[in-house]
């Protein structure tokens, strides 16, 4: 009967689909990023000298301290310390530009940067659409740059090469702006200063 067949077919069809889409592909693309892309499939997490992880560079982390570059601030946080579970939550506010609490929220951010005579430039005031972003601009790690050296006691020129260094240029050579790697920059510095003391 022509309607058995149908239904014999379609359920075949949808097999067929069901293993391509659900089993096979999903495998390729597990098996060429752990062969080809090991790093980023895993996360991108940077370690330290203990071997121990100290962050992923794909997502901003939170420094405090004027002996580091901050990142962009953000209106959601990834939970902090080794016995706390990430909230795998990402986005911006969603509020209005009109809207009352992102002004006070933008006028505070920028007092706080003028009492620590940092410019309050766009990208260290205003969060990212993921509030995950791990870059800034070279403009914000230069208006940075004084007090991070003066803070560690180094000459700027010895940050400025570092600062160079973790500048991620354009997507293909033409897509978006150069962005500093806030964690890789951070985690330079702090090597940096370790080898120093050995030296000395």
């Amino acid at each position: 009967m022509p309607i058995i067949r149908e239904t014999i077919r379609a359920i075949c069809i949808t097999l067929v689909l069901w293993l391509l889409t659900a089993i096979i592909y999903p495998l390729a693309i597990l098996v060429v990023g752990q062969v080809f892309f090991p790093f980023q499939a895993n996360g991108s997490i940077m370690s330290n000298l203990n071997n121990e992880p100290i962050g992923s560079v794909l997502i901003g982390q939170v420094f405090t301290s004027e002996r580091y570059f901050r990142p962009r601030p953000s209106t959601v946080r990834y939970s902090q310390g080794k016995r706390a579970k990430p909230t795998g939550i990402s986005g911006a506010s969603n509020l209005a530009a009109s809207n009352p609490e992102l002004l006070d929220r933008v006028v505070e951010q920028a007092n706080q940067l003028r009492e620590e005579n940092i410019r309050p430039i766009a990208d260290l005031i205003y969060t990212s659409g993921s509030g995950l972003d791990p870059h800034i601009s070279l403009r914000a790690a230069q208006e940075q740059l004084p007090q991070v050296a003066r803070a560690r006691g180094v000459e700027e020129n010895e940050i400025l090469r570092l600062i160079n260094k973790y500048t991620d240029g354009r997507f293909l050579w033409i897509f978006g702006e150069p962005g500093v790697n806030v964690l890789r920059l951070n985690y330079a510095l702090d090597l940096q200063e370790i080898n120093s003391k050995q030296n000395q």
